[in-house]
């Protein structure tokens, strides 16, 4: 058998409480430091303890941009994991599962293609010196063992892991995953055709998942205040900024709800500092008043929506991309905003940076469109080029030029729609403001004329911004294909996966929805011989968009809307049906 070098898919399955998610990182981190590329998902319930969690993690030699659905290592610390997952597992791939598990005792494995590794993982653990909780340092030395992977790298990952729980911690889990790793290596040395080796990569790497990304790149855009009330799968941004708060000189706030939050990042705006907040779909919900008075003030700010299953509370922890056009509608009548869908970490980052860029030049809210998946899964990338990166306030009054004898035109008619701003106590820059409709002063005005021009004012900013958005849609693949798939967000990493398996394919993501690139969109498609609509939702709302924006209607669709990411084999066998 030909041993399959740097070519791995490990997943880990367990209760929630059996250290799942650190062993995952360990292992996912593990891989990226030896210059691996690694992707790693997560997925658990909505539980603090229980319920079934698992941590996957793709290891190749080259790019990696997905998961996938594919297992060739599976690691079992329950007999529910075997059950929900050993189909997932490839011919010639192995279970490892704990022989000392109670319902695992008597085991007989119903794969004869695949491996079957009893480890007594617990007995392991206790001659290690350690706790039964530990057994997931065991199972990561087993998994490293058997792929004869250096053992100094798993040291030096839980040492960073732990080193908060104090040195005995640290010993103690590296003994443990010293015993997996030693009873692999002795007793399944060749019982498993697969290997991993370190790479000398060239190129700095990082392993970071999307909220990371966002929040590196508002710090890098300026950012200064940040609200949110915690709600997943954005959570994870507040935690990020909160602990980069004194070295960034950031003022973090936990409001009470999202109404507050997004009235604070309203205020501070107004206020002349750059502001964020990021929650989900329902408490996006409580933040659309307030973003209507971000549109009517003219306060440019950023809301992050880390989309997940809705209606209502939904599927809190898992995935999907529903929350489309509710992003593109939210708020009350009608005022410019600009919608961004990244699709991996690094568009993540710039892209932040550039909303922040846009919210402050041209004086409205900007969304950010992520989901679960692309906020919570580590993917290896390049080290983010920030050299070209510059910021950009927009048009702040100037002191010199300011009257202190009259009302400063805070709204005042310009050919761009973009008025001049002043910073509260700037002499000579003050004006009214409020939620109501005014004249160029800020002063209450119900005046149909007033009202028309500065409707008018307003929505003239997106002229002028469909030509600041920097590549609005990418086109990966061949000019002229077989086959163009269309997506956003978070489908590029598995639709690129699916392209390296198929042929004649081109992929057009769409990255900005509002204001949306027709003339960009409609040439591709116009083009392509079959269209193919790859979505994260029930309804195709990208697809509906499309047809709104452009009058071509995407008939042949792949929606998947059961909280879970499309795998990229699912993708190959829809385009091959």
């Amino acid at each position: 058998m030909t041993v399959k070098v740097n070519n791995l898919n490990w997943k880990i399955g367990g209760e929630a409480g059996y250290g799942i998610l650190s062993a995952g990182e360990i292992f996912a981190y593990a891989c990226a430091h030896g210059g691996l590329e690694t992707f790693a998902y997560l997925e658990y319930p909505s539980l603090i303890r229980g319920g079934h969690n698992t941590y996957q993690v793709l290891v190749r030699e080259d790019n990696v941009q997905s998961h996938s659905s594919q297992v060739d290592l599976l690691v079992a610390l329950n007999k529910e994991t075997i059950d929900r997952h050993l189909t997932e597992v490839v011919k010639d791939g192995a279970l490892v599962y704990d022989s000392n598990e109670k319902d695992l005792r008597d085991y007989v494995c119903s794969r004869a293609d695949a491996g079957c590794l009893g480890v007594p993982l617990e007995d392991l653990t206790k001659q290690a010196g350690g706790e039964k909780v530990m057994r997931n340092m065991v199972a990561v030395g087993v998994s490293f063992g058997l792929v004869k992977y250096p053992y100094d790298f798993i040291v030096e990952l839980i040492d960073q892991v732990f080193s908060k729980k104090g040195a005995k911690m640290v010993q103690l889990n590296q003994a443990a995953a010293k015993a997996g790793y030693d009873y692999a290596q002795t007793n399944f040395a060749e019982k498993f055709d697969y290997q991993l080796k370190v790479k000398l990569n060239k190129d700095q790497r990082m392993l970071i998942n999307g909220n990371e990304a966002i929040a590196l790149g508002a710090i890098k855009a300026g950012l200064k205040f940040y609200a949110a009330y915690p709600m997943t799968p954005a959570t994870s941004i507040l935690h990020y900024l909160v602990a980069q708060e004194r070295d960034y000189k950031l003022v973090v706030k936990q409001t009470e709800d999202e109404i507050a939050a997004m009235n604070m990042v309203v205020g501070a705006s107004f206020a002349g500092v750059r502001s964020m907040t990021a929650t989900s779909g329902g408490g996006f919900a409580l933040m659309s008043e307030a973003l209507g008075l971000a549109g009517m003030t003219e306060c440019g700010t950023v809301v992050v929506i880390a989309q997940r299953p809705g209606p209502a509370t939904g599927l809190p922890t898992w995935t999907e991309q529903g929350d489309l056009r509710f992003a593109l509608h939210a708020g009350q009548g009608d005022f410019p905003r600009v919608v961004l869908a990244p699709g991996d970490p690094e568009e993540c980052f710039y892209m932040t940076f550039q909303a922040h860029n846009l919210a402050d030049k041209y004086q409205l809210p900007v969304i950010v469109l992520t989901d679960k998946y692309m906020a919570e899964a580590r993917q290896t990338v390049p080290f983010f080029n920030t050299e070209s990166l510059k910021l950009d306030r927009g048009e702040l009054a100037d002191t010199s030029k300011l009257s202190a004898d009259a009302r400063f035109a805070r709204y005042a008619m310009t050919p761009s729609g973009v008025s001049q701003r002043s910073i509260p106590s700037q002499p000579g820059g003050v004006f009214a403001v409020n939620s109501d409709e005014h004249d160029d002063t800020g002063m209450a005005n119900e005046e149909a004329d007033t009202r028309q021009a500065q409707m008018d004012k307003r929505m003239k900013k997106l002229q002028a911004l469909r030509s600041e958005i920097q590549e609005p849609v990418k086109l990966y693949g061949p000019k002229e294909a077989e086959v163009t798939l269309v997506g956003w967000g978070s489908t590029k990493g598995p639709i690129l996966e699916a392209m390296k398996k198929s042929k004649n394919i081109n992929f057009l993501q769409i990255r900005c929805l509002e204001p949306f690139p027709v003339k960009e969109v409609d040439t591709v498609l116009r083009q392509a011989k079959r269209r193919v609509l790859i979505e994260n939702n029930y309804s195709g709302q990208l697809g509906g968009l499309i047809r709104e924006r452009t009058g071509i209607d995407i008939t042949d669709k792949f929606l998947k809307y059961d909280g879970r990411p499309i795998h990229p084999e699912e993708i190959i066998t829809y385009v091959n049906s």
